[in-house]
């Protein structure tokens, strides 16, 4: 039997270069992207099949996933959609071209490659998409507003495709981390310096603890290490009936039991001192 192949999106760092490695050393053949030329020659050089691929170019998109085919003879078994970037900021203070930036990553280059994938796996009639999305997919948190929306969208439409995809022999899955060790923060760090005017801000006395939990170094009392994104990578792809949903770390699974049984505004209470 080959040896199952999958797409991951974002290598670079985090889980994405996490999983990668990992998958490889358990025997999976892995196509691992980045956006940057540097970041794919640096994973070539540690032995891993990489390639660029930037989520915000259609033609990066069609380039990397025939790239790929051509390596193994027209088989994609999973795809981890995994690459994303979080944009803090107030609601108010988010620009349009700036959330339109967080969605082409997180959302419209993340439905489109997944869309160019679909009917390769409809031809050998099976696979798995993966989307990564977060514990901000199913709880909104104050000063998160572009990325809740983003991971938001992902949820509904991964829902969606679930059920469009019944009997096609194509699961799609959810994995929903909360805190994990990544450079999530530090680039986050960089897109609020960038894109949010904190001076002119009606949030600027907030701004100033935002600052200081981006900047702020090690990790809360629930992070884990990104391995345990891969464990449950592993699960959902390996199982014979994956779940739906996978949730990663001690908040996430609270969350997730919380938002069924609370009325909205106790939810809102312990999100806003969650978000803090």
């Amino acid at each position: 039997m080959k040896t199952p192949t999958i797409l991951i999106t974002g290598c670079s760092s985090g889980i994405g270069y996490t999983c990668a490695h990992g998958l490889k050393k358990l025997g999976y053949t892995v196509f691992a992207t980045c956006r940057k030329d540097e970041d794919v020659k640096r994973l070539q050089d540690e032995g891993l099949n990489a390639l660029k691929l930037d989520l915000c170019d259609s033609s990066s998109l069609h380039v990397a996933l025939a790239w790929m085919l051509s390596q193994t003879d027209g088989r994609i078994d999973v795809l981890f959609n995994n690459a994303s970037f979080g944009q803090p900021g107030a609601v108010e203070d988010l620009k349009r071209d700036v959330l339109r930036e967080q969605f082409e990553t997180n959302v419209f280059g993340t439905v489109e490659l997944t869309n160019l994938v679909l009917p390769y796996m409809r031809k050998q009639g099976h696979g798995r998409i993966i989307f990564n999305s977060s514990i901000l997919g199913f709880v909104a948190m104050s000063y998160r507003g572009a990325y809740n929306a983003s991971k938001f969208a992902i949820e509904g439409l991964a829902d969606t495709l679930r059920l469009e995809l019944c009997g096609s022999g194509i699961d799609v899955v959810l994995i929903e981390p909360g805190p994990i060790r990544s450079n999530f923060r530090k680039n986050a760090l960089a897109k609020f310096l960038a894109n949010i005017d904190q001076e002119r801000s009606a949030h600027k006395a907030i701004y100033e603890k935002t600052l200081e939990r981006l900047q702020k170094s090690g990790d809360s009392a629930f992070t884990l290490g990104a391995e345990a994104v891969l464990k449950v990578l592993v699960e959902a792809m390996e199982s014979a009936k994956p779940k739906f949903r996978y949730p990663v770390t001690f908040p996430t699974k609270l969350f997730t039991v919380l938002k069924r049984i609370l009325p909205t505004c106790i939810m809102d209470s312990i999100a806003r001192k969650a978000g803090e």
